[in-house]
């Protein structure tokens, strides 16, 4: 069985025993670096070519782009997933929404965390909570898809097959702009603010099977809203 390799990067040293100890009985995943700072991580990265990058989104001395720089530079891996205790961080939602990054809050469970590096790995990007708690996100369970357009199941679909917005912009010959707003609108309804979570739903609830395989007519969208960036 091939392992799934990772790279952690914390600024705390409790933190990176704790995600240890966590990783640690999981026969999957192989820890390849862990790394207290912005320059080992990056190194790490790209020297040992890790399948996720699981950072801690507030190291000191790194900017998340450039986290994100040899991650992208490495062609199809690794995935990053940042480790964030605010909620609140406007950068981190951006770079989320994009399909640039994962966003885990620190206050999420074992098994959350487990979860999302294993879909991270599988190349499920997701995008950043909003609300700061992960048990809370399993809301969106109640809200009906039935509720979704044809063109917001699709990308529901190709969101969960782990396509970035550009990629599904060209996938559906749509401008990264009108992806934006329909997953702004996709959020919206279902009450969620996470695309981990809405590939997940979309998987569960076995909606993959009756979201449209073709293109639309092209969609009628006014410009990016200000809140979509």
């Amino acid at each position: 069985m091939r392992r799934i390799r990772i790279v952690i990067a914390d600024r705390h040293p409790i933190v990176l025993q704790g995600i240890r100890s966590v990783l640690a009985p999981q026969r999957d995943f192989t820890i390849v670096a862990s790394c207290s700072d912005g320059a080992s991580c990056i190194e790490a990265i790209r020297f040992l070519a890790p399948d996720v990058a699981l950072v801690d989104a507030a190291l000191p001395d790194v900017r998340r782009q450039q986290i994100l720089a040899p991650a992208k530079a490495a062609g199809p891996g690794p995935a990053v997933v940042f480790f964030t205790g605010t909620a609140a961080d406007c950068e981190l939602q951006r770079l989320a929404l994009d399909g640039a990054c994962i966003v885990l809050s620190k206050d999420s469970g074992a098994e959350m965390l487990v979860a999302t590096l294993r879909k991270a790995a599988q190349g499920q990007a997701a995008a950043s909570p909003t609300t700061g708690q992960a048990d809370e996100e399993p809301r969106a369970d109640e809200k009906p898809l039935t509720q979704l357009t044809d063109r917001e199941r699709q990308i529901m679909r190709l969101v969960s097959e782990g396509l970035s917005n550009k990629e599904i912009g060209r996938r559906l010959n749509l401008a990264d702009g009108t992806i934006k707003v329909h997953l702004h609108h996709i959020f919206q309804k279902l009450d969620i603010s996470n695309r981990t979570v809405l590939a997940a739903l979309a998987i569960s609830r076995n909606e993959l099977h009756a979201a449209p395989r073709e293109p639309d007519p092209p969609d009628l969208l006014p410009q990016d809203p200000a809140s979509v960036k």
